[in-house]
C-alpha cells in the first residue's frame, strides 16, 4: 500500500470499544457473546465515518491527476458526499454534489447543511425507487463534467459511495488495521457486521480480509435494492483494486454475502428495528447509530444474537462506518414523537 498515493485526512488508527454494558443489556454473557465496535464514526473529517478512508486514496488520485473539481453523487442526506465536501475543502478542490431528492426543494438540513457549510456546489435531481439510493443522476454529472471544461477546469469525477477500485484501497488498508489491533488484544471474531450501501466498503473489506488472513466472516446488511448489480461493482472494484496493489488475490461472487433482511421499506427509511438499535446503544454505551446505515446493520446483530444464532463463547465486531448527521433531520426527529 505504501507505494500508492494517499492523501491524509482521516485520524488513524480508530478504535475499538468493547460494548460491555450492551452485552449486558442483550443477556449477558451466558447468551451475548462479546461485542466490539471499530469506531470509524471517529475519522474525524466532517464529522467522520468510513468514507474518509476512501477518500484518502481517491483525493489523492484526483490531485495526481491534475484535476481541479470532484464531483460525486448520492442521495439528498448521503454521507459520502457531506465527506467528498469536506475532503475537497481541504484538498483545495472544488465540489459539486449531484444528489437525488424526493422533494424539488429538499430542506437544509443534517448532511445537506454541511454540504454547503463546506462550500459544495449542489445540483439535484429526482429520486426514483425508493428502494434504491440514487436516481437518473448520469445526465447531471455529464453536465457538470463539460461546464468544468468549458471553465478551463479538469473533473475528477467519484462513482456513489466511493465504489471504485482506488475507493476499494480505504478498507484494504483499514482492514489490516483492525486486523492488526484485534491481534494485539489478542481475540478472533467470528463474524464482522456492518451496513452495506454501495458496496465500496465491502469490496474492500472482502479483498481486506484475504490479504490480512482475518479470522472472521463478513457479514454486509444491505440498506438499500439492487443486490444483483451490486454484487458485480463490488466484485469489479475489488479485483481492480488488486490489480493496483499488484497482488494476485481476487474475490469472486460467493465472496460476497449481503444480508438483504434488514432494509425495510427502502433506502433512507427508517425500520422499527433499527430505532430500537439506535436506542439501545445509545442508552447502553453513549455510541449514536445513524437511521439509514448503522442502525439497520445492527438490527441485524441483535436479531442474530436474540435469536441465538451466534455462540455467548464468540466474540463479534461491528463496524461503525458513522452517519450521525442523519440524526438531526426532520424525518427522524418524526420518529422520536
Amino acid at each position: 500500500m505504501g507505494d500508492l498515493p494517499r492523501y491524509p485526512l482521516a485520524t488513524l488508527p480508530t478504535p475499538i470499544t468493547d460494548a460491555v454494558r450492551l452485552r449486558d443489556a442483550l443477556g449477558g454473557p451466558a447468551r451475548c457473546p462479546r461485542i466490539l465496535i471499530k469506531r470509524d464514526d471517529l475519522t474525524g473529517l466532517g464529522l467522520g465515518g468510513n468514507k474518509a478512508r476512501k477518500l484518502e486514496y481517491l483525493i489523492a488520485d484526483a490531485l495526481a491527476l491534475g484535476a481541479h473539481t470532484v464531483i460525486t453523487t448520492g442521495a439528498v442526506q448521503s454521507n459520502h458526499a457531506r465527506m467528498t465536501a469536506a475532503a475537497a475543502c481541504i484538498a483545495g478542490l472544488r465540489c459539486v454534489l449531484v444528489l437525488t431528492s424526493r422533494y424539488e426543494v429538499p430542506a437544509l438540513e443534517g448532511n445537506l447543511l454541511l454540504d454547503r457549510l463546506f462550500g459544495a456546489e449542489v445540483r439535484f435531481v429526482p429520486a426514483e425507487d425508493p428502494m434504491l439510493a440514487v436516481g437518473r443522476d448520469e445526465e447531471m454529472v455529464a453536465e457538470v463534467v463539460r461546464e468544468e471544461a468549458a471553465a478551463g477546469r479538469l473533473a475528477y469525477v467519484i462513482p456513489v459511495g466511493g465504489s471504485s477500485a482506488v475507493g476499494a484501497l480505504g478498507y484494504v488498508s483499514g482492514t489490516a488495521e483492525l486486523v492488526g489491533q484485534l491481534r494485539d488484544m489478542g481475540v478472533a471474531p467470528t463474524r464482522l457486521y456492518f451496513g452495506s450501501g454501495s458496496r465500496g466498503t465491502q469490496a474492500g473489506l472482502t479483498l481486506g480480509a484475504r490479504l490480512s488472513h482475518a479470522t472472521y466472516k463478513l457479514w454486509g446488511v444491505a440498506v438499500s435494492a439492487g443486490e444483483p448489480e451490486k454484487i458485480e461493482r463490488a466484485k469489479k472494484a475489488a479485483n481492480d483494486a488488486a490489480a493496483l496493489l499488484g497482488v494476485e488475490a481476487r474475490v469472486d461472487r460467493e465472496d460476497l454475502f449481503t444480508d438483504q433482511g434488514f432494509i425495510g421499506e427502502g433506502y433512507g427509511i427508517p425500520t422499527p428495528a433499527g430505532l430500537e438499535a439506535i436506542d439501545l446503544v445509545a442508552r447502553t454505551e453513549a455510541i449514536l447509530l445513524d437511521p439509514v446505515y448503522t442502525s439497520k446493520g445492527f438490527s441485524a446483530l441483535v436479531r442474530h444474537v436474540r435469536d441465538g444464532d451466534i455462540p455467548p463463547t464468540d466474540t463479534i465486531v461491528f463496524l461503525h462506518t458513522g452517519g450521525v448527521p442523519a440524526l438531526f433531520t426532520r424525518e427522524f426527529v418524526a420518529t422520536r414523537a
